[in-house]
């Protein structure tokens, strides 16, 4: 005989380790689902807005280097000339544009960048900036799509915004 069957109603020692093996099994288990049924969608959630990021980014379109005009008789190399070089990128139904004009010869006259855009109505000619070293733009120009059809870059340098200026360079 058992000691169940001798004294009816009481549990031994080894039922009761029994069971609460049992119960400690059943909760690791049921615990261990919980948190990767909790982890899973928490992983999925944390790439998705980086996957979307990425896919909803706009991409950059890169020009450049426009340079100023370059005279051989009285600059040091090609090298010392100054240039604008940028980018732009469509977002929301505008093309944003940036760029840096940079001045390398520091001979204490300023470097000057221009763009002119072309439209319905012609083109539009715009003077945007003077650096005698290096100057960042960002969002120098904005237009809506469909509302211009090419843009281009100059680069001047001397005295005035006018003089020793390169050619115009597509941009896009």
């Amino acid at each position: 005989m058992s000691g169940d069957e001798q004294h009816p109603g009481v549990v031994s020692l080894e039922d009761i380790v029994r069971n609460i093996r049992s119960i400690m099994v059943g909760t690791a288990l049921a615990g261990a689902l919980a948190a990767g049924a909790l982890a899973a969608p928490a992983a999925n959630a944390a790439a998705a807005p980086a996957a979307a990021a990425s896919a909803s980014a706009p991409s950059k379109h890169f020009f450049g280097n426009f340079y100023s005009k370059w005279h051989p008789s009285e600059d040091d190399d090609f090298g010392h000339r100054s240039y604008f070089k940028g980018y732009w990128y469509k977002k929301d139904g505008y093309y944003w544009f940036y760029g840096d004009l940079y001045d390398r010869d520091r001979d204490n006259e300023y470097s000057y960048v221009w763009y002119r855009y072309h439209d319905g109505s012609g083109y539009h000619e715009k003077y945007f900036g003077k650096s005698k070293g290096h100057l960042k733009f960002n969002k120098f120009a904005k237009f809506k799509s469909g509302k211009f059809d090419d843009f281009d870059i100059k680069v001047c340098e001397g005295d005035s915004r006018f003089e020793d200026c390169g050619s115009w360079g597509d941009a896009f």
